[in-house]
């Protein structure tokens, strides 16, 4: 068991969250009980996610997307409303940790997708940014286009849609998670020979031919299921308390 704030605190710390200018509040966004059993942890704080919260008897639900995001309608009203209200009827908190949890070099998102993609040498993918959101890794050898969009999709968990370039090969590879897919520019600047991220637009598979950056995307959902299961199990070494992880396929 462990103490509420103690552990808002420290993930805030960790992840340096006040560092963030970012599109929706770090940390703290819903206050349940002051004492923490167990965690469960979900990239999106979505019903589902929260059900399984409650049928798990956790007390905590730790996710990469909460709410209140810039833009929205401040009224608690409909799907949001209904969340909310689940939460607090069940004395449930909500933390949700967006850019900070990206950005982390051991506990992130692009963190782990740089050792699942077993990358090295890392480096900021926008050399100006104090926290990068993204990062350049590369490649132990080079691989075909193919055979990289084969072997992204397999250690990712996701059909990688690729957009192709000239490059014959590739070793350099910049990779933001998410719906980063315009930072595809930033990959293009660092002279990348490919460029990863979660979603795909219209308009991406122009700038890859015309940027001459192999463009994949790898899922929103599964290029962010991995960062807030390492900040979990990080919270549950250093609190001694249990957690365990949701997974809705989402195939986004």
């Amino acid at each position: 068991m462990a103490q509420l704030n103690d552990i808002i605190q420290w993930c805030n710390q960790a992840l340096k969250a006040h560092e963030f200018k970012d599109y929706a509040p770090n940390g703290l966004q819903i206050e349940g009980k002051s004492e923490v059993r167990k965690i469960l942890c979900a990239v999106t704080a979505s019903q589902d996610a929260i059900e399984a919260t409650v049928a798990q008897g956790a007390d905590l639900l730790l996710v990469h997307h909460g709410y209140f995001w810039k833009g929205e309608a401040y009224p608690i009203t409909g799907m949001r409303g209904k969340r909310i209200k689940t939460l607090i009827q069940h004395d449930i908190s909500l933390a949700a940790y967006h850019l900070p949890l990206d950005s982390h070099p051991v506990l992130g998102n692009n963190a782990a997708i740089a050792d699942l993609l077993e990358l090295e040498n890392i480096e900021a993918l926008d050399p100006s940014e104090r926290n990068p959101v993204g990062n350049i890794g590369y490649l132990k050898q080079p691989m075909a286009p193919e055979a990289f969009r084969a072997f992204a999709s397999e250690r990712l968990g996701f059909n990688a849609v690729h957009l192709p370039a000239a490059p014959a090969f590739i070793q350099k590879v910049g990779f933001c998670t998410g719906g980063a897919q315009d930072y595809i520019s930033k990959a293009a600047e660092q002279q990348c020979d490919a460029y990863i991220s979660g979603e795909v637009s219209e308009r991406t598979f122009y700038e890859a031919k015309e940027l001459n950056v192999h463009y994949y995307a790898c899922g929103h959902h599964a290029t962010e299921r991995h960062g807030v299961q390492r900040l979990a199990k990080a919270i549950s070494e250093q609190f001694n308390i249990e957690y365990s992880y949701f997974e809705l396929n989402n195939p986004i």
